[in-house]
């Protein structure tokens, strides 16, 4: 500014108005400088960078190159130049580097953050990001960089001393704990999350608590967010998870395949013991060719070895048709393509009830997809519901209207019966 200001006194101008001239003049340099500077970073080197970065075969760097990161650079050097210029103002230097040095710290939060969610799109286009996120971590890691900065930022401000200020970190440390406790909560939930693999990202959890069922699309750091099947999307606080009890269903689509569990109700009134001609029709049915006879040599021996005197039914073994029917179930699942023939398939009664005799299918399916499950479930009880009638088996359900239309209202009960 004096070498400016001596240049203009020489060349007869006002020495008061030199001044103003040689301070505008700098101001003049300063900001060519910085939009120089700014401009032979992004027109020219960043420019130069790109073309290197498409030719390589990674992807990360496309993505590095994609992101704001190399923007907000571009701005970091304008505060450097500023602040290097500052002992060229004498009367104003103070205010410039603090200013200056304001700027600087604000641009390099943003450049931390935006390099920070680089890193974490970079590392979720890995498959190990479903079973480790480091969201959580990376949000922990800004609010650290943001405490940081932020003493370094006021004590700039106060031209005291970061350490001054650091000196009331137990004060610090307790409204810190008061205002993020749903942070801190939220950071030790995380930890235990992922460290126990309790959750990952594309789980299917269900949580009545929450109104939550369905997928996990994102784990923050405060909340975790579950994409329902209805598209509706449910945000819940991490600490939940560990607080509270879910269900995933992981380990079924680890499986392979999707439990069957559902029972029919047979009409107490209707089950009983085969007939000859019940037995010969059951003989022609393909699932019970074998279970017949094998069934027929062992009860006959049973009652021959025994004595047994078969004129009443209710002597000795005899075959029933519901115990048929069972039996026509247990082979017909066995047969059955959608499912898995290797796990466990049972056919079994439940305790009878006010709704018959529940008659459960247990089994598991050969896939985990939903709508195949629904229709191989769904196919399977069609058929179980339709041949009961061919065993003299009624299904139970309450009177309907059409049950209701089929009694005789004007003829006179005998309440004798």
């Amino acid at each position: 500014m004096e070498y400016i200001n001596e240049l203009l006194v020489k060349r007869g101008v006002n020495e008061n108005v030199s001044k103003f001239f040689s301070f505008g003049i700098l101001v003049l340099i300063v900001i060519l400088t910085c939009f120089l500077a700014h401009f032979i970073i992004k027109k020219v080197i960043f420019k130069y960078m790109t073309r290197i970065v498409k030719r390589t075969k990674y992807h990360w760097d496309d993505q590095l190159l994609n992101s704001k990161l190399f923007d907000r650079a571009a701005n970091f050097v304008p505060g450097i130049i500023v602040y290097n210029f500052a002992p060229a103002f004498p009367k104003i230097t103070l205010l410039i580097e603090r200013c200056a040095s304001v700027y600087i710290l604000i641009v390099l939060v943003l450049m931390i953050n935006e390099l920070l969610d680089v890193v974490n799109d970079i590392y979720r286009t890995y498959p190990i990001s479903r079973v480790r996120p480091i969201t959580g971590s990376l949000q922990v890691v800004k609010i650290v960089t943001y405490s940081i900065l932020g003493i370094v930022l006021i004590a700039n401000l106060m031209n005291e001393s970061p350490l001054i200020l650091l000196s009331g970190i137990g004060a610090f440390a307790a409204v810190f704990s008061f205002v993020f406790k749903d942070t801190i909560l939220g950071f030790i939930a995380g930890i235990q999350l992922t460290s126990n693999d309790m959750l990952r990202i594309g789980d299917w959890i269900e949580m009545e608590k929450y109104g939550a069922d369905g997928d996990v699309i994102d784990i923050a750091l405060n909340t975790i967010k579950v994409q329902n099947f209805d598209k509706t999307i449910v945000t819940i606080p991490a600490y939940a998870f560990v607080s509270d009890s879910f269900k995933n269903w992981r380990g079924m689509t680890e499986y392979g395949g999707r439990r069957v569990k559902r029972s029919i109700y047979i009409d107490l009134n209707s089950i009983g013991f085969c007939t000859p001609e019940m037995i010969e029709k059951f003989k022609k049915i393909h699932y019970l060719e074998d279970y017949i006879s094998q069934r027929e040599d062992e009860i006959r021996e049973y009652n021959k070895v025994n004595e047994v005197n078969t004129e009443l039914l209710v002597n000795g073994r005899h075959m029933t048709n519901i115990g048929t029917f069972r039996a026509y179930i247990i082979n017909y699942i066995k047969h059955h393509p959608g499912l898995q023939e290797n796990a466990i398939q049972i056919v079994r009664q439940l305790p009878p009830g006010q709704y018959g005799l529940p008659l459960e299918i247990y089994a598991f399916t050969n896939t985990t997809e939903w709508v195949a499950y629904e229709n191989i479930q769904s196919d399977i009880f069609d058929h179980i519901i339709s041949v009961a009638g061919e065993f003299g088996l009624r299904l139970f359900q309450n009177p309907s209207g059409y049950d209701v239309r089929g009694i005789n209202i004007e003829e006179p009960t005998d309440l004798s019966r």
